[in-house]
């Protein structure tokens, strides 16, 4: 498995929600309590998106945005349109707080809107993230981050439109792999024109992509930076050398912070002892474990676990 799919899996970016709105101008919706990641796609016709008070952002027909680490945000016609309505935990409400019924808005399974024509077609699905492994997902994007349409995300918006109105066995499994499938796709766009950590940076490289797979592939495995060079077809001072150039760290130095991670999602939400997790990121010795993880988290194992369950 390459270390972006790992990343998504392990973060247990599987529960999502996709929904279609088809409305008219001039409409507005602000969503609160949003979720760590959403995806919303302008299909046919235009939107402006506005993060809490921020400035407004134009989306094109095609564009994806990916929202992250904000508490609500709006999308609407027109910039200069009033706020509408606010959804928050999946009811409808008035800007003044009262709640409103979704009669006469559903126009099919998972869509909503008028349906008039000149509407603007939209796609919104939402993820939550878990976890440290989750933050690390996180991390490779801004607050707001729009992806123009390209060739390759075009399609894959046009299969997930047709099939988010259909009602069939296993439709919400469908329509999670595409939603998937456009995340990955805008994933990829995104990051090959920005500024990334050095450890994305590095994903393609000769040598040190593999090593990177081998290391997310089997944490647990003990590994030693000969084994990696070996397995990668590099002398040792070779692979060390360029993989501390790009990925910013040494091989094993990423291997123990990489497991840190990883214990900590265990001791989140798992009940396993201390000395299970230490065995499954790789640490016979749960002392060992322990000093490890105080060293990155600067709370024992125990301590962590505690803070994390209030």
């Amino acid at each position: 498995m390459d270390v972006l799919s790992d990343l998504l899996q392990r973060a247990q970016a599987t529960d999502a929600l996709v929904r279609q709105i088809i409305a008219r101008g001039p409409w507005s919706v602000t969503y609160a309590d949003v979720p760590s990641l959403s995806v919303v796609a302008t299909l046919g016709g235009s939107a402006w998106l506005r993060l809490d008070d921020g400035v407004p952002t134009m989306l094109a027909a095609g564009d994806i945005a990916l929202i992250t680490g904000v508490g609500s945000y709006t999308i609407a016609d027109d910039p200069a349109t009033p706020a509408y309505y606010v959804i928050r935990g999946g009811q409808k409400y008035t800007i003044d707080g009262d709640p409103v019924e979704w009669r006469g808005e559903y126009l099919a399974p998972r869509t909503y809107g008028d349906g008039l024509p000149g509407a603007t077609t939209m796609v919104r699905g939402a993820y939550d993230l878990r976890g440290d492994v989750g933050r690390r997902v996180l991390d490779l994007l801004p607050p707001l981050a729009v992806v123009s349409a390209t060739p390759q995300t075009g399609p894959a918006l046009d299969l997930l439109t047709t099939e988010i109105a259909r009602e069939e066995p296993g439709q919400d499994a469908v329509l999670r792999r595409l939603l998937d499938f456009v995340l990955v796709l805008a994933l990829r766009a995104w990051c090959a024109e920005s500024r990334l950590p050095s450890w994305y940076q590095a994903l393609t490289a000769p040598g040190v992509g593999d090593a990177l797979r081998h290391l997310h592939e089997d944490p647990a495995h003990r590994w030693s930076v000969a084994e990696l060079a070996s397995k990668v077809g590099l002398s040792r001072a070779t692979f060390a050398a360029r993989f501390t150039k790009l990925v910013g760290q040494p091989p094993l130095t990423y291997l123990t912070a990489w497991r840190m991670t990883l214990a900590a999602d265990l001791l989140r939400t798992t009940t396993a002892t201390i000395a299970t997790v230490a065995h499954q990121v790789g640490y016979e010795d749960p002392f060992a474990f322990s000093v490890a993880f105080k060293r990155t988290y600067n709370e024992s194992p125990t301590t962590w676990r505690r803070a994390a369950a209030d």
